[in-house]
């Protein structure tokens, strides 16, 4: 028996990267999941290795950002697996600038997606689990949400925002048995970190007292917690996995 064994996760922008990694840990433990991401062809390559798990897992293709999409396919992934118990908001883009260069619409897309689709998913999957009397929803936040960053005014408004909502739904929903927890991930090797040069790298990794960059799957594994019956007695939470860089 796995921790989550029994359980239905929906994971948004599970495809690639974080999310992808939390998925296919999830599915190690035994939860059924439902992939949620723009890019439709890699998240079925994701499902389909989770089903070689001997779990279920289906991917839907949803823009986060738009209400009757998050409605429609939230209505899809209970028709499919009856019940959602674990909610994981991954689902997030850059699009870095100087504050005084940021464009409008750099702004905006930034708060549409990680921002506005945070709340889309909390709120329709909240009504869920408060029927449900059961559930958690784990925000993926970020360290910039906590001590800002030069060029991510955008992102780091969104980050820091998505704490906002974790301790405000967690007052919320805690009557109901529904925790709601964030996780602040601070530099971790993915696809988006690949294209930095090495002289950028070393200058992250020198603000890191564990000087090392993480791995998708620290940040999984501390999904697995707050989704796991471990965490039973943890909501309004925000940990960082960061190597300490946000001390």
């Amino acid at each position: 028996m796995g921790l989550v064994s029994g359980k239905v996760a929906l994971v948004t922008g599970g495809a690639q990267g974080i999310g992808e990694a939390i998925s296919m840990t999830l599915a190690k433990e035994g939860a059924a999941v439902a992939i949620l991401d723009v890019n439709l062809e890699k998240a079925q390559e994701t499902a389909v290795n989770i089903k070689k798990l001997g779990v279920d897992s289906e991917a839907f293709k949803c823009d986060v950002s738009n209400v009757a999409d998050v409605e429609t396919t939230v209505e899809k992934v209970v028709d499919r697996f009856k019940k959602i118990d674990i909610l994981v908001n991954n689902a997030g883009i850059t699009r870095d600038n100087l504050l005084i260069r940021m464009s409008e619409q750099e702004w905006d897309l930034v708060i549409a997606i990680n921002l506005k689709g945070t709340f889309n998913f909390t709120q329709k999957v909240g009504r869920i689990m408060m029927k449900q009397r059961s559930g958690s929803i784990i925000n993926i936040s970020s360290v910039i949400g906590l001590m800002g960053n030069a060029g991510q005014t955008n992102y780091a408004a969104t980050k820091a925002g998505v704490i906002g909502i974790t301790k405000s739904v967690a007052k919320e929903l805690g009557s109901r048995n529904v925790r709601v927890n964030a996780i602040c991930p601070g530099y971790i090797q993915t696809a988006m970190t690949d294209k930095l040069s090495e002289e950028v790298k070393a200058k992250m990794i020198e603000l890191i007292p564990a000087k090392k960059m993480g791995l998708p799957q620290d940040v999984a594994n501390a999904a697995l917690f707050l989704a796991s019956d471990l965490s039973a007695y943890t909501t309004g939470e925000t940990i960082r996995v960061d190597g300490g860089m946000a001390m």
